[in-house]
């Protein structure tokens, strides 16, 4: 597997997170379920997707720092991480989950923080695993019937 920083507009980020939705609508049923603005290029400055051993784009994942305001200093919301069910429990998760920790070092990002539903118990366990922590809602999430918000502390400079 290989993890790479694209364009938000990459063909292959587009299309992994159009089957994210699809797979969201599915659990939530089609109407706006994420509460706020939606990502796009203007405020996730780093998307990464990863590729199998075939080159195919698998797996998928974006940081968007949030304004001082809403936790704090040096704080990142992971956005769009996705992968694509047939990648599921090969380890391509963690690889974008410890790239885009490591991209958010680089941008000297002490914290991040996201959201996941509540119909998407296997996400829970996913971020619980990989040491991130139930938090309460924050921003566009507060007040959410079907959000669950996680944040990880991050050492950086240092690839955990």
């Amino acid at each position: 597997m290989a993890v790479q920083r694209v364009d938000w507009e990459h063909p292959d980020a587009v299309r992994l997170r159009a089957a994210q939705r699809a797979e969201l609508d599915a659990r939530y049923g089609s109407d706006d379920h994420e509460p706020g603005i939606a990502p796009s290029a203007d405020d996730v400055p780093v998307f990464v997707i990863a590729t199998d051993a075939t080159g195919a784009a698998v797996a998928c994942g974006g940081l968007r720092p949030l304004p001082e305001a809403v936790l704090g200093p040096d704080v990142a919301e992971i956005k769009r991480m996705y992968a694509d069910p047939a990648a599921r429990g090969s380890g391509v998760a963690v690889e974008v989950l410890r790239a885009l920790e490591d991209e958010a070092r680089g941008l000297g990002i002490r914290r991040l923080v996201l959201e996941t539903g509540t119909a998407q118990p296997d996400a829970v366990r996913f971020y619980e695993r990989e040491g991130y922590v139930s938090i309460p809602l924050y921003g566009h999430y507060v007040g959410s019937e079907v959000s669950l918000c996680f944040a990880r502390d991050l050492d950086v400079g240092a690839r955990e």
